[in-house]
C-alpha cells in the first residue's frame, strides 16, 4: 500500500522544499507527495519554488498541488475569481501585504496556479487546505466535534487532512450517534444518525510535515531541524 507525504505552508521557501525532499529520500517508501496549498506568500519571491514544483528533478516525487489561502487571495486580486478581490487579506494585514503578494509571483505562473484544484479525494480521505466549507477554514484541536463532523460529512469521507491552521494534530471522532427531533405536519419524530469512527488530521506547515499510510492508518508527524534563510522581497 502507498505511503503519502503531506506538506503545506512553503510560502516561497525553496530551501524548505529542498529540506523536505532530502528527508523523503532518507525516509524511503513514500509514493505520493501532496502539497496542500500556501505555496506562495507575501514575505519572499516565490518564483524559484514554483518553477521547481512544476519541473521536479530526476528521481524526485512529482508534487500533487492544490491551492491554499494565499493562492486564493492572489488569484482574486488578479481577477481570476470573478468580481472578488483580496479583501480578506486587506482587512487582516493591509494594502502593503496585498502589494507584496502581487510582487512575489510573476504573471507567468498565474495560469498554473489558477488551474490548481480545491482539494483531492483519495480512498476515504479528503486532502484540503482548509476544509470542505472554505479554503480559509482553520480547523484545530479546539474545534467542536460537531463542526469537525460537519466538515467530514460534507465530503462523505472518514479522514480529513487539513493545513490551514499550520498545526500538527489528530482528532478522533470515535463513533456514537446524533439524536435529533423533527416536528412537521405529521407530528414529532425522533431520528438517530450513526456516526462511524472518523478522524481530522492537521498536517503542519513549512518544516513540519506529515507522513500517512492509508493501509494501516498510521500517521507520522515529522519536524525538520534545518532553519532555512529567508530570501527575497517582503513587507514590514
Amino acid at each position: 500500500m502507498a505511503r503519502w507525504a503531506l506538506v503545506s505552508g512553503l510560502q516561497g521557501e525553496l530551501e524548505v522544499y529542498e529540506a523536505i525532499q532530502r528527508d523523503l529520500r532518507q525516509v524511503g517508501r513514500v509514493d505520493t507527495l501532496f502539497v496542500l496549498g500556501n505555496l506562495i506568500g507575501p514575505d519572499r519571491d516565490a518564483n524559484a519554488l514554483l518553477d521547481r514544483l512544476q519541473s521536479p528533478r530526476r528521481g524526485e516525487l512529482q508534487p500533487q498541488c492544490i491551492y491554499g489561502w494565499w493562492e486564493d487571495q492572489l488569484l482574486a486580486e488578479r481577477a481570476f475569481r470573478g468580481d472578488r478581490r483580496a479583501d480578506a487579506l486587506r482587512l487582516s494585514q493591509g494594502e502593503a501585504a496585498v502589494d507584496a503578494l502581487l510582487q512575489a509571483v510573476d504573471p507567468g505562473h498565474l495560469q498554473w496556479l489558477a488551474a490548481l484544484q480545491f482539494g483531492f479525494i483519495e480512498l476515504d480521505c479528503a486532502l484540503l487546505h482548509g476544509s470542505s466549507a472554505d479554503v480559509g477554514d482553520s480547523l484545530n484541536t479546539g474545534s467542536s466535534p460537531l463542526l469537525l463532523l460537519d466538515r467530514l460529512t460534507r465530503m462523505d469521507v472518514n479522514r480529513l487532512f487539513t493545513a490551514r491552521s499550520g498545526e500538527q494534530f489528530s482528532v478522533d471522532l470515535t463513533g456514537g450517534g446524533i439524536d435529533s427531533h423533527v416536528r412537521d405536519l405529521e407530528g414529532e419524530r425522533q431520528l438517530q444518525q450513526v456516526v462511524p469512527q472518523r478522524k481530522v488530521i492537521g498536517i503542519g506547515s513549512g518544516l513540519h510535515y506529515t507522513l500517512y499510510d492509508p493501509g494501516s492508518d498510521r500517521i507520522e508527524f515529522r519536524t525538520l531541524d534545518q532553519q532555512p534563510g529567508s530570501r527575497g522581497r517582503g513587507f514590514a
